[in-house]
């Protein structure tokens, strides 16, 4: 990275210029300073259409406003947030942000001024750098350092809302008068200038309205998800067709690989990959992803690639890393394939949430009781969770812009709610032996299995997005032969 000047808060009518710290340049001269004040071409984007998401953003604004009339709601993207010394993490903008925008630029936040009929939109938005202050080359956050930025004018034209500089928004923001919400998180400026006008318990409510805004898609945020799931589904293919590189070094290169895929194809990963192999299978969130890969062994893949649009697919498929399951691998693995197609026979309009889960649940305790793992009847360990020494977790959850969507829903419309049609959930049981528990054969030990698809509900039952990825295990293997050759 290269080295910036960064300029000081300016007076009225000058601005001075602060070197950084060990910088190389002392300051600007005057004739530089003007220099650099002309000959650029005039870069403004015109005659631009709106992006896809904007007639659905502009729906879920508008049940946002019927929901809370006459009450000014403030919904930030968030900031950059420090990695380290003065690196950023890349930046991810706020969900619910994204949810009712379409945009996912830093700093900028939408405002929902009440009126007599509704709401006003407003983004509040950085301008394009200045060029007569030096800004655009001086600053850190300038063009020259860091990219072009639409201007408001643009940005207004793409997503369809007028938008303001955002720089005045905390200061109006202190001003304003009556009730007002915040979704909270995000940017601490925007939080400090509502301090005395909000209270957790209504910022809550509006954040828990959104969360289970999202929980039924609609058809664009559907169609991303597939295309988030045919991206993941590539990137799958890569993983097998390098196993042979992984084993000569390490977890490092599957997550590596994957992510190569979601980098060309998406944003990114939608979260952390998980790339198990052997005993770390055992370990539901393994993110580390340095350890050996053998032949001989399993390894569960757990990854999703994020789309332009921030939605993300989930997948997870546990393959033999030499091609074939052993005996008791095969045996394992198939005991969860039965449970996840019980799980997914239960997804459908009018189910409980909950059935899926129980319909898995049950096939994998039948298979503990029947291999002698733990004393019946089913029902009884059922009813005790004795199976969850071996099954640990749910067996799925809401998925769209985060890959635990919906997470701040009411328990009664998740958990303890009913499945529409739109809904996208994950079903994903699992076996996990860890290598050290003692009250299972040592074969068993250092053997986990799970699978996962997702699933969107249907009029009539469900349909899998991500079933163009093998999941039987003897499909699995002849998936696996073909990729290499074999």
């Amino acid at each position: 990275m290269t080295d910036e000047l960064t300029p000081e808060t300016p007076d009225e009518d000058e601005q001075p210029i602060k070197q950084r710290k060990n910088g190389l340049y002392p300051g600007v001269s005057d004739e530089l300073a003007e220099n650099m004040k002309g000959g650029w071409a005039d870069t403004e984007l015109r005659d631009l259409q709106p992006i896809e998401q904007a007639p659905h953003a502009a729906r879920r604004r508008a049940a946002l406003s019927a929901r809370f009339p006459g009450e000014r709601l403030v919904i930030p993207a968030g900031n950059l947030k420090t990695r380290s010394n003065d690196t950023e993490y890349a930046f991810r903008a706020a969900t619910e942000y994204v949810y009712l925008t379409g945009d996912q630029t830093d700093d900028s936040v939408l405002v929902l001024e009440p009126t007599k009929d509704g709401h006003r939109a407003t983004l509040h938005r950085l301008p394009r750098s200045n060029r007569e202050n030096g800004e655009f080359w001086l600053d850190g956050m300038g063009e020259l350092w860091v990219g072009r930025r639409h201007s408001l004018d643009e940005a207004e034209a793409l997503l369809g809302v007028p938008c303001k500089d955002v720089r005045e928004l905390a200061g109006t923001l202190k001003e304003a008068t009556g009730p007002v919400r915040v979704v909270r998180g995000h940017d601490a400026g925007i939080e400090a200038a509502l301090t005395d006008k909000v209270t957790a318990e209504r910022d809550e409510e509006l954040r828990v309205f959104l969360s289970e805004a999202r929980a039924v898609k609609d058809a664009f945020e559907v169609g991303e998800l597939q295309k988030a799931v045919d991206s993941t589904v590539r990137g799958f293919e890569d993983v097998v067709k390098v196993l042979d590189k992984a084993e000569a070094t390490s977890e490092r290169y599957i997550e590596g690989t994957f992510f190569l895929r979601a980098r060309v194809e998406g944003n990114d990963v939608g979260y952390g990959s998980i790339c198990a192999a052997g005993p770390h299978a055992t370990t539901l969130h393994w993110v580390r992803n340095n350890g050996e890969v053998r032949s001989g062994d399993l390894l569960l893949l757990d990854a999703g690639v994020e789309t332009h649009t921030l939605y993300t697919a989930d997948v997870t498929r546990t393959l033999p890393v030499n091609g074939r399951y052993s005996d008791l691998q095969r045996t394992i693995y198939d005991a969860v394939y039965e449970a996840q197609e019980a799980g997914i026979a239960a997804v459908k309009p009018g189910a409980a949430y909950r059935d899926f889960h129980d319909a898995a649940q049950r096939v994998l305790t039948e298979k503990l009781v029947e291999w002698g793992l733990v004393e019946g009847p089913v029902e009884r360990v059922l009813e005790l969770g004795l199976q969850r020494r071996w099954t640990l977790h749910g067996t799925g959850h809401m998925l769209g812009l985060d890959v635990h969507d919906c997470a701040a829903a009411r328990t009664e419309h998740y958990v303890n709610g009913t499945l529409e049609p739109g809904m996208v959930l994950t079903v994903e049981p699992g076996l996990y032996f860890q290598a050290d528990d003692l009250t299972v054969p040592e074969e068993y030990r250092g053997i986990g299995v799970r699978i996962e698809d997702d699933i969107l509900v249907t009029d009539d039952g469900n349909r899998n997005l991500s079933a163009a990825l093998p999941r039987r295990s003897d499909e699995v293997e002849a998936w696996m032969a073909g990729l290499l050759g074999r």
